[in-house]
């Protein structure tokens, strides 16, 4: 029979983690000894293994992790029960099984009494509720559980508890509204919408609110902005319930001045009375049933809409970008992990570009993927998991980790089994990002479009017909076939005419450029490069755009042998390493030259690799640098035949012939 719970320490986590008794607050000890008690209130007096403790607290446990667990326990039982007598069992932080529960009494953590407090407030009359409610939303001192901000243990907790309080906060307006305290509601509401957006029941008492304030001209103005944040921003039309208010407040409705239908107007202004307190009763019980399925329903829409604006040009993209993360960290907060995997996933945006706009935007989207991967239950579809693995293999483009092509390659092992044309697409944008390992793999990406392209044309995939026809225009130039290159571009741009998708021009002119420098005419294709440049300035894609310009004059002037003329004052960007190097060497610098190439990194496995390794070339062939030479040689020898460069689709270094030929003279 399980014990009963015990008291009288009560314990915080709406805010920091702490515990107090009716003296004063309890010592809890260091960060990973007050993580051991966060756990356990997490696990809601269930027992949490030894083994499970321990791999929460460490990513990488020491050898004597089990006796460290074992002492954070008996310092915390010495403050949770100080009176325990010497070798008496304990009754709180108790021992059973394979590890450790807190039994603490239900109203003994104020999360745990938070939340009855706002279940209980659901059923009682609006003077009572809000009473409660005040109450309440005082125990909150910051988010909850304030000190793990970034534990995977705490995150599915934190996030159903920032939902629970914005549910409060907005009971607690309607409790005031229906006792006729709407001024007092306003400066609170504001501030809800501002922290969510995107919640439309905030809104909307917000402007009924004001309505009932005299400020009828603010309510109008509040639904305007609710407006623009979802529909202008987001592509979302305002819902049924603010539509109705809105109409309500022009037609000068006396419903929203007496309240005779409360805060939820959805009924027919001539019903009979109601008294306030089964209003509120009935109001409340009909937003749990609809309102929080609703949200959920429209932020699945919502990014869709945001995945359609990533395509539609700069603009587009760019708000796609400020969006998103958002997105994301609404669906995280239902702890519900196969809405946000689907949330995640449904942002299927074909990337050709090997470089992320938002290095951070990219971070925070791989991690909530992985998080979502551990915390998906084992029966969640497959397609599922395949569009987070695939979401994780776009966003770790250009980083040399394990991990991307890991994702990459079970991603599209899920999508072949499941037989899913759209979700295959997308898993080999996620293989193609993770092509760059090495030098000389043009070849196989050259297969990755073509099969691109075949099921694409064949589904009706449009954008990633694009994709693919953009991939083999890289891949064949890379591999010296300009004429089929040729070929891609002319059909990648028939389909950006059709289809209305101006990014595509981006690449196309990129390659035009290529084109002038691949056939000799290098005045023609500066020129083409700085036109090409123009154009990127204004496309929304800084991950392209940074530095690429001075690296494609570089690499135009190496290609056909002539000086570099490195001008370290133009915005090299991330290549700015390798101009610094080149620069050095063209100055006479040898030793510094010397010094810099041997602290140069090996270039990032993007579009970009080849070329960066023939400017490490030449500066170790202008100083004779034999370390140097022998390291590019080795990077270079897998793309033998190939073209330098040639396969970003935007520059070129010349033949890899020419370079292997060079460095191979240098070193006899």
């Amino acid at each position: 029979m399980r014990p009963e719970p015990v008291g009288p320490v009560r314990f915080g986590v709406l805010g920091a983690v702490t515990a107090w008794n009716a003296d004063a607050p309890l010592a809890l000890g260091g960060p990973r000894q007050r993580a051991v008690l966060a756990r356990l209130i997490v696990a809601r007096r269930h027992v949490v293994p030894v083994t499970r403790l321990i791999d929460d607290l460490w990513d990488d446990p020491p050898e004597r992790a089990l006796g460290t667990v074992r002492t954070f326990v008996a310092a915390l039982r010495k403050a949770v029960e100080p009176d325990r007598p010497h070798r008496a069992p304990a009754r709180l932080l108790v021992t059973e099984g394979p590890g450790y529960a807190l039994r603490a009494a239900p109203d003994a953590v104020d999360a745990w009494r938070f939340e009855t407090a706002v279940t209980e407030a659901r059923q009682a009359p609006p003077p009572d509720a809000l009473r409660r409610l005040d109450e309440a939303l005082a125990w909150w001192r910051g988010p909850a559980y304030a000190d793990f901000p970034d534990e995977e243990w705490a995150r599915t907790e934190r996030s159903r508890l920032a939902e629970l309080r914005a549910l409060a906060v907005e009971r607690r307006a309607e409790a005031a509204l229906a006792c006729g305290r709407a001024a007092d509601v306003v400066p609170d509401l504001d501030a809800h919408v501002a922290r969510h957006p995107w919640r439309e029941d905030a809104w909307r008492l917000l402007s009924l609110a004001l309505y009932r304030a005299d400020r009828q001209g603010d309510a109008l103005a509040t639904l305007r902005r609710a407006r623009v944040a979802l529909a202008d921003e987001l592509g979302l039309d305002p819902g049924p319930g603010l539509r109705r208010l809105e109409s309500g407040i022009l037609a000068q409705d006396t419903a929203l001045e007496d309240g005779r239908e409360g805060p939820f107007l959805g009924t027919a202004a001539t019903a009979p009375p109601r008294s306030a307190s089964r209003l509120w009763t009935e109001a409340a019980a009909s937003y749990d049933r609809t309102v929080e399925a609703g949200a959920r329903a429209r932020l699945e829409s919502t990014v869709g809409l945001i995945r359609n604006l990533a395509v539609t040009g700069a603009g587009g993209l760019e708000a796609a970008r400020r969006h998103r993360m958002a997105a994301v960290e609404a669906a995280e907060e239902y702890g519900d992990a196969e809405l946000t995997a689907r949330v995640i996933g449904a942002f299927d945006v074909p990337a050709i570009w090997t470089r992320a706009d938002d290095f951070e935007l990219a971070r925070q989207i791989v991690a909530a993927a992985e998080r979502t991967l551990v915390h998906l239950p084992h029966d969640a579809s497959g397609a599922a998991r395949c569009r987070l693995l695939a979401t994780v293999a776009v966003e770790t483009r250009g980083a040399r980790t394990p991990r991307g092509p890991q994702a990459a390659r079970e991603a599209e092992r899920l999508a072949r089994h499941l037989d899913d044309p759209a979700l295959l697409a997308f898993a080999l944008n996620g293989t193609y990002m993770q092509s760059f390992t090495r030098a000389g793999l043009a070849p196989q990406r050259d297969a990755i479009g073509a099969e691109i392209v075949e099921l694409a044309a064949r589904q009706g995939l449009v954008t990633f017909e694009v994709l693919g026809h953009l991939v083999r225009l890289q891949a064949r130039a890379g591999l010296g076939d300009f004429l089929g290159a040729d070929t891609h571009a002319a059909a990648a741009t028939r389909l950006s005419e059709r289809h209305e998708l101006p990014l595509v021009g981006v690449f196309t002119r990129w390659y035009d450029a290529l084109r002038h420098a691949a056939s000799g005419d290098v005045a023609r294709a500066e020129t083409a490069m700085r036109g090409a440049a123009a154009h990127l300035d204004e496309a929304g894609m800084p991950g392209m755009r940074t530095g690429l310009l001075p690296l494609a004059l570089v690499t135009l002037r190496l290609a056909h042998l002539l000086p570099p003329h490195v001008d370290l004052t133009l915005d090299w960007g991330p290549h700015r390493p390798w101009a610094e190097v080149l620069a050095l060497a063209e100055t006479g610098c040898d030793a510094q030259a010397r010094a810099a190439l041997r602290a140069l990194p090996e270039p990032p496995p993007d579009l970009l690799y080849e070329a960066l390794c023939c400017v490490e070339a030449e500066a170790a062939l202008r100083v004779a640098d034999r370390a140097g030479l022998e390291r590019v040689r080795a990077r270079l020898l897998p793309a033998a035949g190939q073209v330098a460069g040639a396969g970003s689709g935007v520059l070129t270094a010349g033949p890899v012939d020419m370079w292997l030929a060079r460095v191979g003279d240098a070193l006899a």
